[in-house]
Order: C-alpha cells, then sequence, then structure tokens
C-alpha cells in the first residue's frame, strides 16, 4: 500500500475526502493528517509518505509553499493540489515542483480517483525503474568486487610488476592504503567446519556474505576467496596505529557471528604484520601456516602466527626459475630445484620449511590454474599437500607431494603444447586475457609468460579466435566497460583505469571507435533503455 497524507486546515473536508474514494482498492492507506503545511512536512519524513493531497489555503504553511519545500527534501513524493474556484487558474498556472495534479473544491469522487490512478502509475514506474537501477549497481559492484579480489590475489602472489601501476590500480580499487608507505596490514585465514547435519557447502554462500559484510563495517578491510583453499577465506586489515587491536575485534566478530547465525565453527590463522607490497606474499602465506597448526576437531580455534621468528624466504630468482624449469618441461631439473630449496629450508627450521613449501604451492597453484588444471584437482592436491605441512614432521612426504604436483603441471604443459595446431595454447591464453585484461598486457608479454615465440602465438591466436590478440583485449575491455558504464557512481576515469587505460583521453576515443558512442553517450543512452525497459514490463 502506498502512504497518503491529506492535510487541510478544516476536519470535515479531510473527512470528506477519505469518503470520497475507495482507498485501499486504489492501493493507498492514508496514513495521516495534517492542518497546514508545516505539519504534512513533518508527517512527510516520520511516516515515509508517497502521496500528499492538500489545499492551497492554509494557515503557518500554505500548500504552495508546501509544495516547493517538499519536492526540495523529499523529491520522490508526489503531491495533489486541491483549490476553490477563485485559486484555480492561478493555482494551476504557477507550475510548482512536485504537484502532479490539480482538482477543483468540492472535488468530484471520479474526478479523485483518476488523480490516484495517474499518481499510482507513475509511483510504480519510478518504483520499478529504481528497482532496475538498484540491480544494475549491485551487478556493477559485484563486478568490482570480482576485480579486486582477482587483484588481491595477483599481489598474494606476486604475480604483478612495476610497483607504481600498481599503486594506481589499487587506487580505482579503492584499495590505495596498500601502496601507502609506513602502512601495515595484516591477513587472518578463515577456515568454515560444520557438522554432519549442517555441511559447509550449504552454508558456504552464507558464511562467505557474512564475512564479506564484516570487512565492510571496517576501513581499510576486505575478505576475498582463493580456489586453491576450499571452505576458507582470507581477510586483509590495514593496521590503524590508533587502534593496534582492532584485527583481534574483527577475528571475534567473525567467530562469533557464525557460530551464532550459521551455528558452525571456524579455525582462523592469524598471520605476520607487513609493511608494502612486495611483503604481502609474506603475510598471506604466514597466516595460511598459522591456519596449517590447527587441531582437526569441530572446534573453534585461533592460531596466532604474529610473533614467529624470520624465516626462510625464497628469492623472486628462484621462484621464476622454478617456474621456468616447470613450464619448459624440464622435470629432472624442476625435482632436483624443489628439492634443494625445500631441504635448505628445513636445515633453517621446521617452521621455514613449512614456510618454503607454501610458497611453493602457491607457485605451482598458479601455473596449474594457468595450464587449465582441474580445478578440483588441484583443489584437492592443495589441501593435501596443506595437511601433510601442518604435520610439521613429515617433510619427506611434503618434499614428494610438492614434486608430483610439479611433474602433473609438467605433463600438462607437455600435452597443451603438442595439441593439434596449438588449440589448447590459444585457450590457455584467452582464458589468462579474460583474468587479466585490466593488466599491461603485449604480445611480447604474453609470449613470455607461455614460454612461445611471439610471432607464432600471434599466428595460431588468429587462426583460432578469428582475430589477433589485441583487438580480442580490445573487446574484452570494452564489454567490462559497458557495464561499468551503467553504475552513475563510476567516473569515466576510473572505467578506464578498472579497464586497462592509463590515459582516460585515449580509452575515449578506443571506446567510440568500438560502440560508435562515446562513454558518457553510451552512458545516458543505456539509462534511457533501461527506463524504457521498466516502462514496457510494467
Amino acid at each position: 500500500m502506498m502512504k497518503v497524507i491529506i492535510a487541510d486546515d478544516e476536519i470535515q473536508v479531510r473527512r470528506g475526502l477519505k469518503m470520497k474514494a475507495k482507498w485501499e482498492e486504489e492501493g493507498f492507506q492514508i496514513a495521516g493528517e495534517a492542518s497546514n503545511g508545516k505539519e504534512a512536512l513533518q508527517l512527510v519524513e516520520e511516516i515515509k509518505a508517497d502521496l500528499v493531497i492538500t489545499d492551497v489555503r492554509m494557515p503557518v504553511m500554505d500548500g504552495i509553499e508546501f509544495a516547493r519545500r517538499c519536492h526540495r527534501k523529499f523529491p520522490h513524493v508526489k503531491v495533489i493540489v486541491l483549490s476553490g474556484y477563485s485559486d484555480f487558474e492561478y493555482v494551476r498556472s504557477s507550475l510548482v515542483e512536485g504537484v502532479k495534479d490539480y482538482l477543483l473544491k468540492p472535488v468530484a469522487p471520479d474526478e479523485l480517483a483518476g488523480a490516484l490512478r495517474r499518481v499510482k502509475e507513475e509511483i510504480v514506474l519510478e518504483k520499478k525503474q529504481l528497482l532496475e537501477s538498484e540491480k544494475i549497481s549491485r551487478m556493477v559492484h559485484t563486478q568490482l568486487e570480482e576485480m579486486k579480489e582477482q587483484y588481491l590475489l595477483q599481489l598474494v602472489k606476486e604475480e604483478w610488476s612495476e610497483p607504481f601501476l600498481a599503486a594506481e590500480r589499487l587506487q580505482h580499487l579503492k584499495l590505495g592504503f596498500l601502496a601507502e608507505e609506513e602502512k601495515h596490514v595484516q591477513f587472518f585465514t578463515v577456515e568454515l567446519r560444520a557438522s554432519e547435519e549442517h555441511s559447509v557447502k550449504e552454508l558456504w554462500l552464507p558464511f562467505r556474505m557474512l564475512c564479506k559484510e564484516i570487512a565492510e563495517q571496517y576501513e581499510g578491510t576486505c575478505a576475498y576467496y582463493d580456489a586453491g583453499y576450499s571452505n576458507m577465506l582470507h581477510f586483509l586489515h590495514c593496521i590503524d596505529r590508533k587502534k593496534p587491536l582492532e584485527t583481534l575485534s574483527i577475528v571475534k566478530k567473525v567467530q562469533t557471528y557464525v557460530k551464532k547465525y550459521l551455528k558452525a565453527e571456524t579455525v582462523i590463522g592469524m598471520g605476520k604484520k607487513v609493511s608494502n607490497l612486495t611483503e604481502l606474499k609474506t603475510g598471506y602465506i604466514s597466516s595460511l601456516l598459522a591456519w596449517s597448526q590447527s587441531d582437526p576437531g569441530l572446534k573453534s580455534q585461533v592460531i596466532d602466527g604474529t610473533h614467529h621468528k624470520d624465516v626462510f624466504e625464497l628469492s623472486p630468482d628462484k621462484e621464476k626459475k622454478a617456474a621456468n624449469l616447470i613450464e619448459n618441461g624440464s622435470l629432472k631439473e624442476g625435482r632436483k630445484l624443489i628439492n634443494d630449496l625445500l631441504l635448505e629450508a628445513k636445515a633453517g627450521s621446521m617452521l621455514s620449511f613449512s614456510f618454503a613449501a607454501n610458497r611453493l604451492l602457491l607457485l605451482l597453484e598458479s601455473l596449474a590454474a594457468k595450464y587449465d588444471m582441474d580445478r578440483a584437482e588441484i583443489n584437492q592436491t592443495m589441501w593435501s599437500c596443506q595437511q601433510s605441512i601442518g604435520e610439521l614432521t613429515a617433510h619427506e612426504k611434503v618434499i614428494e607431494q610438492v614434486t608430483e604436483f610439479a611433474h602433473r603441471i609438467i605433463l600438462l604443459v607437455s600435452k597443451s603444447r603438442s595439441s593439434p595446431n596449438g588449440l589448447a595454447i590459444v585457450e590457455n591464453v584467452r582464458r589468462y586475457l579474460d583474468l587479466n585484461f585490466a593488466n599491461e598486457v603485449t604480445l611480447t608479454s604474453l609470449s613470455e609468460q607461455f614460454h612461445i615465440n611471439s610471432a607464432y602465438l600471434s599466428e595460431l591466436f588468429k587462426l583460432h579466435v578469428g582475430q589477433n590478440f589485441s583487438d580480442y583485449l580490445v573487446e574484452v575491455r570494452m564489454k567490462h566497460a559497458c557495464e561499468l558504464l551503467k553504475d552513475r557512481q563510476l567516473k569515466v576515469i576510473d572505467i578506464a583505469y578498472l579497464t586497462g587505460y592509463s590515459n582516460s583521453g585515449y580509452f575515449s576515443t578506443v571506446f567510440k571507435k568500438h560502440a560508435g558512442q562515446t562513454p558518457a553517450e553510451y552512458r545516458k543512452a543505456a539509462l534511457n533503455m533501461d527506463e524504457i525497459a521498466g516502462r514496457e514490463r510494467r
């Protein structure tokens, strides 16, 4: 029911109006009465009215002044003005904003019913358009969240290049705090555990939504999902020096809310505090490492890994060498390097060994996904390795599992490169572009990523896709740009950065060439189409 306020200084007139229409049948409910415009204005706010029927002549504040103020403060509220014969033409010609109809007193029942129906149609249409707009905003928000999660995963797995480019991207994804100097961040990993009657699969979506809602309550905090770790979400929290214990507050809230609303348990591993982009991977792995030391039972736990001493670090060069050996099919050399790295770490401490094994696992998981290993197989392998790492003394078992994982990736790469006419390679490249379209991608960087001659890759791509890689990349970027333009809140320059363009002018040129309209023209047309679609559905 739509809420109506009747405003007239004569109580008999108000009573008469209430009797002249079948309000509920018309879809309205009389929710309040006022004797002047000032009272009516207060009531509009209190009861969230949809329509006000007001007389022109009233003490304190007349109907015309009320209509003006109401439109400024509550633009969605409709107003029908009543006036006597002597004022009718003057009032009707005054064109007060927000007034939807003018009725002559005494009001005829059929004229009142007609005015109510016209107003109802307009309110229903506006509400449908608002719902459509909110739906589009939610879709765009979801897309932005996915982009944010994807980029966070790239950062914690060190799949990024120049820090200044990363800083720009972070700014437009509302993660600029990660690039600020002297800022400390902390990761914590949350695993959902449930009894048989409440399966983790059933609880996963509400668990994820709950964690996201909690993260949004704290500035500089976000929750993201890493497909390599089933039943787990990961939090990243920027530490406020004035609130040093805030991370613990978030952890406590997650455990309390999951237990209260989902009747489930959580196991949380708290990582070390880190201070810059290059240390994010260390912070992330330290939270995984803390989690891996949990007890296996169905009980909530918090494992604090913040006080771990410095552990063995794998240099980027060694990680890159390992990746190159695996992607080039050098099984013997790859096995030896992995074995040597883990044994070197083992010589330091059990913690160093676990840390190094986790870093290698992240590297292998990234390579497996790159070459399209079955996600369920990746997850199972990661989980088994994590369980072995958690045993702390199963060094030989961990080395065996990690090297076996590497061996399976080598076979996968070999199969991909021997596929008929290079089809599998092209599909891997397409998948990479679909995920990394917002990054700086060139044919040269792609050929280096997939260890293939750039000219040959270009030839293969055009053969199987029907267009060269740069045209395909533009198409992917423009598709995402079209979706993002439906959000009125995003500036064109933000959309340019989010789709891989550092210059908004160049982005607009490319967009117009692709869509035949400037971004602003496309946005206006898209919003108009949504309004037309809303009317048609009505």
